[in-house]
């Protein structure tokens, strides 16, 4: 059997009360991820690492928001987020779908061990 084009999983849990879903599909030039408390997509973020940083273990990254709220908070959730993944698949840019009730420390963490168990890349 042929492997799928696109790979993509997902993965369910509560976290810290709020029923949390993850769904990871690699495209051949994105990482796309939804992180949804909600069951939407959210606010979309596309997340690319500083062409000026070659060294993966110290990357940088900008973020813009494409569709949804354009608030200081996202930007912070997206990096760190977009950190984690992103040393794991080999520094690619990453398009993120974030819709939060608890972007709280704890949460973040949460959410991170969560993405480990349906990771694509």
């Amino acid at each position: 059997m042929a492997e799928p084009i696109i790979k993509t999983r997902q993965a369910q849990k509560e976290v810290n009360g709020n029923p949390t879903e993850v769904v990871c599909t690699e495209f051949s030039n994105y990482i796309f991820v939804v992180l949804t408390q909600y069951g939407k997509i959210g606010t979309l973020i596309s997340v690319t690492p500083d062409s000026r940083s070659n060294d993966i273990s110290t990357s940088t990254f900008s973020t813009k928001v494409l569709l949804g709220k354009d608030e200081p908070l996202t930007h912070v959730c997206a990096k760190n987020l977009a950190t984690f993944i992103s040393q794991e698949a080999g520094n690619r840019p990453i398009l993120l779908g974030l819709s939060l009730m608890d972007s709280s420390i704890d949460t973040i963490k949460e959410i991170k061990e969560l993405i480990k168990s349906c990771q694509v890349w």
